[in-house]
């Protein structure tokens, strides 16, 4: 009986902690490391899905503004015909985590055939719920053959 209470005295107090981190109020500036592992667990989830090609996973992980105004169809054409460096890439790395208002700002690498490219996403922040607005994209490194 004494071990039943012990555990469940630590799980109220691990969900304690778990929603205190992920509904901080919001300050502009440099994520902190809760935000930051919050923010970068979700975009995984986006991209890992997209490597999968499981399309209607990666389209949750989209903001509710987004989702509203951006069918699923239209989602797969935008991702299939911009970003293809998602869903063939071999590795992805986080870097720079801000907060403006109520967007964060986080920056990746992606490696994907053979090429580096930065990516910036939006991330908005309803409540606790996470969602993705959008990413802009470019090409850090190109391979140079001599």
């Amino acid at each position: 009986m004494r071990r039943v209470l012990v555990f469940g005295f630590l799980v109220v107090i691990l969900s304690g902690c778990a929603q205190k981190a992920e509904t901080q109020k919001l300050a502009d500036g440099t994520c902190s490391t809760a935000q930051s592992k919050s923010v970068e667990k979700h975009i995984s989830g986006q991209i890992d899905a997209l490597a999968k090609k499981d399309w209607e996973q990666a389209f949750s992980y989209a903001s509710e503004s987004f989702q509203e105004n951006i069918g699923l169809e239209q989602f797969i054409r935008i991702i299939s015909g911009q970003y293809t460096m998602l869903i063939e890439n071999q590795g992805y790395r986080f870097s720079e985590c801000a907060i403006d208002v109520d967007k964060v700002t986080q920056k990746i690498e992606v490696t994907s055939n053979g090429s580096v490219y930065y990516l910036t996403y939006r991330v908005s922040i309803n409540g606790s719920k996470l969602g993705i607005e959008g990413a802009v994209a470019g090409v850090a490194d190109t391979p140079v053959t001599v």
